[in-house]
């Protein structure tokens, strides 16, 4: 109403103007030019006056038109702060407490015992995590209504209506920041429970996307507060490559971590050899993996160093092969060899845990000082303990058949031949 009489003002002068230039026109000839002067002067000045009154208008928000509905009811009209005003903002303060104590204690309790009947345990994690947040809106609402009631400056207005902006957005982002921490919990829950390959990597996950997700929402609040954030980021432009050229190990393992992640060539409990290294992964980070050595020492590899290595992944075995070189006497006959070589091949085929498709058993090379024997196959269950002892059985078994046929191995002989001096002057000591 109080921008209303100047406007209605302004747009009697500009109604009225042609009019008073046309009887000033036919009272007084010779002032026309004047007049006419004074006429567009006044219009302008009308017009000025319309668009200086219009540019501050600004449309009420919810909690405004909440406030004037409450004002109304009580058909408060007085344009200053009397003691109704203070009782109806003493009353929102009030009721703010009472719904609090409602949502906490009546229907976030009933939510609690729904989700506790039903089978997915998502809701069980998501009513917890959000009943702090909408008690703290509940509470933030009715104290900024409570000041919106009362008649303060504009300085003071203003300053409420910035802090009613951030604190209804830090709120707001809090209860998604909360929802958004609950779903990843519950992702990474199930995707152990299944024994997912991406449950390793889950808590690093959550990080990033918090990060992200702060990130966005301070630009967010920066945003409602009428700044332009294109300005801030092509500010922070010049110092953003400054700190990218100093921190490029940082972010090299950054994106060595972000290899990891896509590619899983190994997880949390998994042995592996990374270069000269070789023992069991214990935590994959953002910026470097941690290895247990055979020793029970702790190397801390770079991410960088990860994804630029070969990594051999050695509790991925599908099956576990051996290969074994026998070395046999060099006065082992020919009929001898033949039959421990039919010999050791009916032994490993008759082995349950071996796969027959891969037994070879093949008198394979003369050695200097040995008769080779070529002994593969495959053991079924890539388990090292198993494998371990499937190898020693196996063993056992050649040397009882090579004792079984009379054989021996080899050991590696030399022999010298003398001559010259030093073979007749032994020679003369024998004779």
């Amino acid at each position: 109403m109080k921008r209303f009489f100047p406007f209605l003002f302004s747009t009697a002068l500009l109604a009225l103007a042609p009019i008073a230039t046309v009887a000033q026109e036919t009272a007084a000839p010779d002032r026309a030019p004047a007049a006419a002067a004074a006429a567009q002067a006044t219009t302008t000045a009308a017009a000025a006056a319309v668009t200086a009154d219009r540019a501050p208008v600004r449309p009420p928000d919810v909690l405004e038109h909440l406030v004037d509905s409450v004002l109304d009811l009580f058909n408060v009209r007085s344009s200053g702060n009397t003691v109704t005003h203070y009782v109806i903002s003493l009353l929102f303060l009030v009721g703010a407490i009472l719904l609090r104590q409602f949502v906490t204690t009546i229907i976030f309790n009933q939510l609690k015992k729904l989700a506790a009947k039903t089978e997915t345990t998502l809701d069980d994690k998501l009513f917890p995590a959000m009943e702090a947040p909408v008690a703290t809106f509940v509470m933030v609402a009715g104290i900024f209504s409570a000041l919106k009631v009362l008649k303060l400056s504009e300085t003071a207005d203003a300053a409420i209506g910035h802090g009613s902006t951030v604190a209804f957005s830090l709120v707001i982002f809090w209860g998604l920041l909360r929802a958004f921490n609950a779903i990843l919990d519950h992702v990474h829950e199930i995707a152990t429970e299944q024994g997912l390959a991406i449950a390793t990597f889950m808590p690093w996950i959550k990080k990033t996307l918090v990060a992200v997700f702060v990130i966005l929402g301070a630009l967010l609040i920066v945003q409602s507060l009428g700044y332009h954030v294109t300005t801030i980021l092509q500010g922070l432009g010049i110092g953003g490559l400054a700190f990218a050229l100093a921190a490029q190990d940082t972010i090299a393992n950054l994106f060595g971590s972000l290899v990891v992640a896509i590619d899983q060539p190994f997880k949390v409990g998994e042995t592996v050899k990374i270069g000269a290294h070789q023992g069991t992964v214990e935590d994959i980070g953002l910026r470097s993996t941690k290895i247990r050595l055979v020793d029970k020492s702790l190397v801390i590899l770079p991410n960088k160093m990860v994804s630029s290595e070969a990594i051999v992944n050695l509790s991925r075995f599908t099956q576990r092969r051996v290969e074994q070189v026998l070395g046999l006497n060099s006065a082992t006959t020919p009929e001898q060899l033949e039959a421990i070589v039919a010999d050791l091949r009916g032994l490993l085929l008759a082995e349950a845990e071996i796969d027959p498709a891969s037994v070879m058993v093949y008198f394979r090379d003369f050695n200097t000082s040995s008769l080779d024997v070529w002994v593969v196959y495959v053991n079924r269950d890539a388990e090292v303990k198993k494998s371990l002892a499937l190898k020693q059985r196996m063993n056992l078994a050649i040397m009882r058949a090579l004792v079984a046929r009379g054989l021996t191995f080899a050991y590696p002989t030399q022999v010298m031949h003398l001559d010259g001096p030093v073979a007749k002057a032994l020679a003369e000591r024998k004779g």
